[in-house]
């Protein structure tokens, strides 16, 4: 996969915190049309977000419909910041490259141990960074190997898919 022609653009914008899902600790920002129309895309954009002065994360915009995006904003950030639901935000990230992928020891060793590497790296990078992303971000020991498992699980879904699609 090519990098696209955006990977390394910095932007920025400010914007009003959101509730994202009423009854939900869940926030967002609404992505400013002219930030979307400068990255020509109607696809999730894996980027890293600093929000005011938090450290950096990993996050994708995501796509909402009607050439919009929106970015989440985790509750571990809005702690960090200060912030809450309603709070102008300044939100600045860089975009990223789907397919420059970094893979953790203990990941690969249990892959490895499945025979599975070859298929996870088979996944979409988007689901590739979207489940790197949860391994990250678990707090217990615990919850990075069940992360792990379902990683795998994962790569053994991607195999059958595509054992099945060559039979066809």
């Amino acid at each position: 996969m090519k990098p696209t022609t955006n990977t390394g653009r910095k932007l920025a914008f400010t914007a009003k915190l959101e509730n994202w899902e009423k009854g939900m600790d869940y926030c967002a920002v609404a992505v400013p049309a002219k930030i979307t129309k400068t990255l020509g895309t109607t696809k999730a954009v894996l980027v890293l977000a600093q929000v005011n002065d938090s450290a950096p994360f990993r996050v994708s915009l995501f796509p909402v419909g009607g050439g919009k995006h929106y970015i989440r904003i985790k509750s571990k950030v809005r702690k960090e910041t200060g912030t809450k639901t309603g709070d102008t935000i300044k939100l600045r990230f860089t975009v990223l490259d789907r397919a420059d992928v970094t893979y953790p020891k203990d990941l690969l060793a249990a892959l490895k141990a499945e025979r599975a590497v070859e298929d996870f790296k088979n996944l979409p990078p988007g689901e590739q960074n979207f489940l790197l992303r949860k391994m990250e971000e678990a707090a217990k020991p615990e919850t990075r190997a069940k992360r792990i498992r379902e990683a795998v699980a994962a790569a053994h879904r991607r195999r059958e898919k595509l054992a099945a699609k060559a039979k066809k």
